[in-house]
This record gives C-alpha cells, sequence and structure tokens, in this order.
C-alpha cells in the first residue's frame, strides 16, 4: 500500500490521520472506534465518537466496524493516487467507512 496516500479521517471531520501511522484500532461497547498511532507516545485518536451529534443520532456503529475499516484500507492497497477514508452514518445503510479520492 501507498500508504502515505491513505488518510482516515473523524467521523466529524476534526482529525485525519495518515493510514500507516495506525498500529491499532479497537471499538469499545459503546461503539466509539478508536486508533493507536505508532508514534513514540501512542497516541489514541477517536474516529467515531458515541457522544458526538451525529452519533448520538445514529444507532451504535456495528461491532466489527473496526474491522471493516481494515478491509477498506486493504482495499486501497493496490490504488494508485490519494484517497481519504471516513465513516458516515445514513439511516437506510447504518454506520459504513467510505472513501474518496484527494
Amino acid at each position: 500500500m501507498d500508504a502515505p496516500h491513505v488518510w482516515v479521517a473523524r467521523d466529524d471531520g476534526s482529525d485525519v490521520v495518515r493510514a500507516e501511522a495506525i498500529v491499532r484500532v479497537g471499538i469499545d461497547y459503546n461503539g466509539t472506534v478508536t486508533a493507536q498511532l505508532g508514534d513514540g507516545d501512542g497516541s489514541v485518536v477517536t474516529l467515531v465518537a458515541s457522544g458526538n451529534q451525529q452519533a448520538q443520532q445514529a444507532e451504535q456503529a456495528p461491532d466489527d466496524f473496526h474491522r471493516q475499516l481494515i478491509r477498506a484500507l486493504a482495499q486501497l492497497s493496490d490504488a494508485a493516487g490519494a484517497f481519504i477514508v471516513r465513516p458516515v452514518y445514513d439511516e437506510e445503510q447504518g454506520w459504513r467507512w467510505i472513501n474518496d479520492p484527494l
């Protein structure tokens, strides 16, 4: 994967991290999805926050939503160009990861 060209955004768009920097993703019992970064500090970025307005109006993220992110990133492994992967919620399809070219 040309990882410097794949980015992951928080559900509200307030944070964007390089996919290559992510060493771990997880989901808690409330549906909050976090990514731990491989920097020396082990910083954690929240990607789907159960406390934000979009998440409060939505159903809880599926139990495997963090694994869905890994699949979305793997699908971009052979893609050319730069992409951003971000979580979205809509009433029909629920939570899902989409990718957009930059």
